[in-house]
């Protein structure tokens, strides 16, 4: 039985009713495989474990190993010699907890030029050993050279030109296809590098100065990459060509202090005049001034309260932990137990010049009008500061052992939380400041995860990724080389198809909170996070499973039906989806002083709606009442202008390159007068040299919608849309095919050094560098081969 919108696993089975003011649609089949029979999921194959860093712990918390049930783990006793955790009303919360010690951390380095051309350094120099990379050696940021794991696969099983096909598209078609399968990993994934901004970098050097683990080798690397992203004005932005950034700025400038960069350099004292002309450290954003007051820099007092007691909150109250998308629950608890305690470490140095008046450091801000949001969640946050005060001893010990366990309960097979830096580091600080040893086996999984977000290049340099996008990118280059007409049995295929299956997630997670009787199925982002599948990633790798002609059909039968009744079931109640939770949509959170930082709820969105409406319609399913209410939602989002929103990927031109082929794989027709609309704008916006671009500054400016220097990713997504429209011979298309062979590299690449991904809109952007790869080589494609589907009729 399939669960309904509701998440109960009771309840009508998929209908055809029509949405109100859609007529019914008709059967959608697809050109490649049979559809997954409706009814119950398949019986759940047992997950191989996987290889991590806590194999060696046995029955320590996050012992690698599938898990048969999500619930809290025993942690070993002080007995065992391996935990060291003092009483929580006895920590003092200003030095280094009891039970810890830091450790010499002298440097050691390994000469470049090993086997393998990358430089092995152990960041933890003494405290742990050098951590297995197995699976996580990346290229550096230009490179541009086969994976040194992968088969030669330089004859591509490619068919011939159809006939017809103009000049050079094929040849530029074949010569992207060649590229991504020499990217591909031995084991079958791909994974290209994803660039964020400097504040990752200099917060891991923080961490490492925090623990008393910093070790010169880590410190040298990392401050010439920061180095190298500064500008001539002295500051650094938080994408490719945007505005100077006054947080990301601050952060990049201490921790090149603690590189030892002089604060009178020239570079220097340029970065700290534009602070103080920007307003100082007081102007930064909270998280800033969490890590300054780690250190002294900053007071305490001066932060929002978040008291730890929020993890008692039901999940029917207002602001309670589920309110907040999973990146920020996962951020915010770890960080109450920081709060609560407010340690201060030595400070290395002060930091005097970053304020812009040092006599008055925080001066006072006018509040808002008490009857306002903002007012009202201001007066709250004072009576927070004073509750803090009279906090009942008992309750805030409870909470705060409640909030560990509930981090550890987390903690992932290869030691991060969520497959994601900034909770993996809140989460590492909040444990230790509760009494647990560096060397706990928790802490060490935990520390050396966080080397496996470190790209070394070639100069030396060393970037700190936020997060690894294997699984979202892998069944992007599957979808790819499919559509560029890769044979469906081609081993680069079943090979990635073997991969993706072993990574379905089969186990319930906090998604489970509000869909209690929902079974699990489904994929999320990253090598490892079995806690938050997500439902876009899902969508995406059905869509490429599809494509795939496996020699196991019924395992990947059972996987297909198991991951697209989980999306169903994850649909939101205004018929839309979000990304990891279903109506996360409280409107408190993004209210609260302390979240200042980026969005912290999942509503639904247009791109990851589109994209479930484009996986059921493949399945044959845009009959169903669900993805008919989606569809329905999708209309309704349609922008005046005829674009829709990109939550994320930049941003109108990503939005309307996903929903105009969801719709029309559904069923919906060319003429439709939204399709038309979404034609119209995307011409009225394609640049001069024929490509498409859109700078991040349209999620602030709407001025900016489907601006900026054209790049091959927004380029493809355009075109991806005009041909679903039925553009193929139209000038558009044509001159956006032309962008594409004009700009591609010899050895069939393409170069982009914009930012197209996004994390939070305007507040954390992404360069997916494998982007510029999957969707042009999708879009050529489909232009030479058409449409993968096989609509049944038009609405």
């Amino acid at each position: 039985m399939t669960a309904t919108t509701d998440g109960s696993a009771e309840g009508a089975a998929a209908g055809s009713e029509s949405t109100p003011g859609l007529p019914a649609a008709p059967g959608v089949g697809h050109a490649r495989g049979p559809a997954a029979e409706a009814g119950p999921p398949a019986p759940v194959p047992p997950r191989p474990a996987r290889p991590g860093p806590q194999a060696e712990y046995g029955d320590a918390p996050g012992a690698a190993g599938p898990r048969a049930e999500y619930g809290p783990r025993a942690t070993p006793g002080a007995d065992g010699g391996r935990v060291h955790v003092s009483p929580l009303g006895d920590l003092p919360g200003t030095a280094l907890a009891p039970g810890t010690a830091p450790p010499d951390s002298g440097p050691e380095t390994v000469p470049p030029g090993e086997p393998d051309g990358r430089v092995r350094v152990s960041v933890l120099a003494d405290v742990l050993p050098a951590p297995d990379r197995a699976g996580a050696d990346r290229e550096g940021l230009d490179r541009t050279a086969p994976h040194p794991a992968a088969p030669d696969r330089a004859a591509a099983d490619l068919p011939g030109p159809p006939d017809g096909a103009p000049p050079g598209v094929y040849e530029a078609t074949a010569r992207a296809a060649r590229h991504l399968l020499e990217r591909q990993d031995a084991e079958g994934w791909w994974k290209g590098d994803l660039e964020t901004n400097v504040t990752m970098d200099a917060e891991d050097l923080l961490l490492r100065q925090f623990l008393g683990i910093r070790d010169e080798a880590t410190t040298r690397a990392a401050a010439l990459f920061i180095r190298g992203e500064q500008r001539e004005d002295g500051t650094w932005a938080t994408f490719h060509g945007g505005p100077s950034e006054l947080s990301a700025t601050i952060e990049a400038y201490v921790a090149l202090r603690l590189a030892g960069d002089a604060p009178d350099a020239p570079h220097m004292a340029r970065a700290s005049a534009w602070i103080r002309a920007h307003g100082g450290i007081a102007a930064a954003r909270v998280f800033t001034r969490i890590w300054l007051a780690l250190f002294g820099w900053w007071n305490w007092d001066h932060l929002p309260e978040l008291p730890p007691e929020l993890v008692f909150l039901p999940s029917w109250v207002p602001l309670n932990i589920y309110d907040f998308g999973c990146w920020a629950r996962q951020t915010i608890v770890p960080l109450t137990v920081v709060s609560a305690l407010r340690p201060v470490r030595p400070a290395p140095f002060a930091l005097d010049e970053l304020h812009a008046d040092a006599r008055v450091p925080n001066p006072a801000r006018r509040p808002a009008p008490p009857t306002s949001w903002e007012g009202a969640f201001q007066r709250m946050d004072k009576a927070l500061h004073v509750y803090r005060r009279f906090a009942p001893r008992r309750l805030r010990k409870a909470a705060m052992a409640t909030a560990g366990r509930w981090i550890v309960e987390r903690q992932e097979n290869d030691g991060c939380w969520g497959g994601i830096q900034p909770p993996a580091v809140y989460s590492v600080i909040a444990l230790h400041l509760l009494g647990y040893d560096l060397r706990h086996p928790v802490m060490r999984a935990g520390l050396e995860s966080l080397d496996r977000f470190a790209v070394w290049r070639e100069d030396g340099a060393r970037m700190i990724e936020a997060c690894q996008s294997p699984v979202w990118d892998t069944c992007l280059a599957a979808i790819a080389l499919a559509d560029a007409g890769l044979r469906p049995d081609h081993p680069a295929l079943v090979k990635a198809a073997d991969w993706m299956l072993g990574e379905e997630i089969t186990r319930s997670g906090d998604w489970a909170v509000r869909r209690p009787g929902l079974a699990p199925g489904g994929w999320a982002f990253e090598f490892h996070n079995d806690t938050y599948p997500d439902i876009d990633d899902t969508a995406e790798v059905v869509l490429a499973l599809r494509r795939i002609r496996h020699p196991d059909p019924a395992r990947v039968e059972g996987a297909i039906a198991r991951g697209v009744s989980w999306n169903l079931g994850m649909q939101s109640k205004d018929g839309g989806w979000g990304a990891f939770d279903a109506d996360n949509t409280s409107p408190f959170p993004n209210r609260l002083p302390f979240c200042d930082f980026g969005e912290v709820i999942d509503p639904p969105s247009a791109d990851v709606t589109a994209h479930v409406v484009e996986m059921l319609a493949f399945e044959g399913r845009a009959g169903d009442a669900r993805t008919r209410r989606g569809i329905a939602w999708l209309l309704a989002e349609q922008e005046p202008n005829g674009a829709w929103f990109g939550r994320w990927g930049t941003n109108y031109v990503y939005g309307t390159g996903s929903v105009v082929p969801a719709l029309t794989a559904a069923g919906i027709a060319p003429g439709h007068p939204a399709i038309r609309r979404a034609v119209r704008w995307l011409e009225t916006v394609q640049n001069e040299d024929g490509g498409w671009g859109e700078d991040q500054r349209s999620y602030k400016d709407p001025s900016w919608a489907g601006k900026g220097a054209s790049t091959a990713s927004q380029t493809a997504w355009a075109l991806m849309a005009l041909l679903s429209a039925g553009e193929r011979d139209g000038k558009a298309v044509e001159r956006g095919i032309g962008y594409l062979m004009e700009t591609q590299r010899e050895d069939g690449s393409w170069d982009e050094p914009h930012f197209t991904g996004t994390g939070f809109p305007w507040d954390f952007s992404i360069n997916y560098h494998l982007y510029r790869q999957v969707f042009p080589l999708t879009a050529l494609g489909r232009y030479l081969y058409g449409e993968p589907f096989a609509p049944g009729g038009g609405l």
